[in-house]
């Protein structure tokens, strides 16, 4: 028996590794310092102004759309706990990206490399014959060639001159890298072309299930992270939201956590946290052992992200994706139809004639305020879904956050993984170090098996991936 666990943060890594613990009998408790629980699948309530006489509407709001790919096995696994058909994901059978005057397409793809890699180059209007010529094969090369030596060779190098020296045509770099490489917060200037070059393996070239992913038909909120903790109550697991940890007390002899002045013992101690938390935790801890305080101490956060939900009076073309990808028209990176998603929005939709529109922009110069912000995001919009341009508003939500982890360059060698030298305690989360690709919820859950399956001594949870290692790997790109 692992003895008492306690979990910090109720995110996706911490109710992860709370499932697993619970489901082999330990003694577990979640603290959570919001309301609610999910970190950034979370949903907390909200209310809709009533129309045209009707009551005010309450809906979920989250932070933002995500895509549920289908390689993300692990996250897959853990929703199963809930719904063993997966019943509450709506496939989506088209990636689309948006440029002005042009459109990306990732659907039809052969889900093996090298062909998925040819088939995207022949048939994208972004490349003609004579561009090959001038590709640096021996760099593109090194997308083929993920393993172990990326982050060797690649680390210290910046997204940007990866991308540079690859000399693709600027409106095919565009098309087919820049909506990816913003995918992951990061900007291109401060991001680890090895990390890029991991995450284009995982979602892409290394990828068996091909670059098409799901969505949630509900909010995330109602959907899954409720039933969730119903699960795990179910199992005895203790959740306090509401209770912030303030500091980890160890000792050879002792661990506790101290969350609302209230100290709780532990045999074991998961911090899963997003960045900001977990520095502050760690700095106001005592005890911890050094290796644990510098790999949290290298860690930080990449520049802000803004969601902005708008309620339009008047619907988007019924031709709209649910979900595209957008480049080359300033900040913004997406745009998600949400009747076309989530029943409430659809039942909103259906009710007033209006449309539920979120933009994403992601790595947002720190300099711009709101108002700049908005209104760049709104020119993004018109361009590209014109219809908008006579649309009124009838509510919004925007939300500007910066919680997001960092992948600067060189800074992999410090970057923590989950173990540390005293094995009581444990990092779970989307910033730590694994050996399988993974980013973003898969790698967050991931984290969090590995995190219980550590404390257990035993593999309870296997850990599904994708190939680990490229068609070219041994030739060391």
């Amino acid at each position: 028996m692992s003895g008492r666990t306690v979990v910090v943060g109720g995110g996706l890594a911490g109710l992860a590794a709370a499932t697993v613990l619970a489901e082999a009998g330990a003694e577990v408790t979640v603290l959570e310092r919001e309301a609610y629980a999910g970190g950034r699948v979370g949903a907390w309530p909200s209310s809709l102004a009533g129309q045209d006489g009707r009551p005010p509407r309450s809906f979920e709001m989250e932070r933002g759309f995500h895509a549920f790919f289908r390689q993300y096995y692990n996250l897959r696994n853990l929703m199963s706990r809930i719904d063993p058909s997966l019943s509450m994901l709506a496939p989506q059978l088209d990636y689309p990206v948006l440029s002005e005057g042009a459109r990306e397409s990732f659907s039809g793809l052969s889900k093996r490399a090298p062909l998925n890699v040819a088939q995207l180059a022949l048939r994208t209007p972004t490349l003609r014959l004579r561009d090959f010529p001038r590709i640096d094969a021996r760099t593109a090369a090194a997308m083929l060639a993920y393993g172990p030596h990326t982050y060797e060779r690649w680390d210290r190098i910046t997204a940007k001159d990866y991308l540079d020296a690859l000399r693709f045509p600027p409106d095919a770099r565009r098309m087919l890298f820049e909506v990816f490489s913003h995918s992951f917060f990061n900007p291109e200037d401060d991001f680890s072309a090895a990390e890029l070059l991991m995450q284009f393996h995982f979602y892409f070239v290394g990828n068996p299930e091909g670059l098409i992913f799901d969505t949630m038909r509900v909010p995330f909120g109602r959907g899954l992270i409720e039933p969730l903790l119903s699960y795990l109550r179910r199992r005895g697991v203790e959740i306090r939201r509401g209770a912030p940890a303030e500091r980890v007390i160890a000792s050879p002899t002792a661990l506790k956590v101290v969350a609302g002045g209230r100290e709780e013992d532990a045999d074991h101690v998961v911090l899963a946290l997003p960045v900001p938390a977990l520095k502050t935790l760690v700095q106001g801890s005592a005890g911890l052992p050094p290796d644990l305080q510098d790999g949290v101490d290298s860690l930080d956060v990449t520049l802000p992200f803004v969601v902005w939900r708008l309620w339009f009076d008047r619907p988007v073309k019924a031709r709209r994706a649910p979900f595209a990808g957008t480049t080359g028209v300033g900040l913004l990176d997406n745009i998600s139809v949400y009747e076309k998603l989530e029943d409430e929005s659809a039942e909103w939709a259906a009710e007033s004639g209006g449309s539920v529109v979120e933009l994403h922009a992601y790595g947002v110069p720190e300099h711009l305020d709101e108002k700049a912000i908005r209104a760049d995001l709104m020119r993004g919009l018109h361009l590209l879904y014109p219809e908008t341009q006579d649309a009124d508003v009838l509510e919004e939500r925007y939300l500007h956050r910066r919680d997001c982890p960092a992948f600067a360059p060189g800074s992999y060698a410090r970057r923590p993984g989950v173990a540390c030298s005293d094995g009581r305690i444990l990092l779970a989360g989307d910033f730590v170090k694994l050996p399988w690709p993974s980013a973003l919820m898969e790698r967050a859950t991931m984290a969090g098996f590995d995190a219980a399956n550590r404390i257990l001594d035993r593999e309870a949870q296997p850990i599904r991936s994708v190939p680990t290692r490229g068609l070219l790997s041994r030739l060391r790109f």
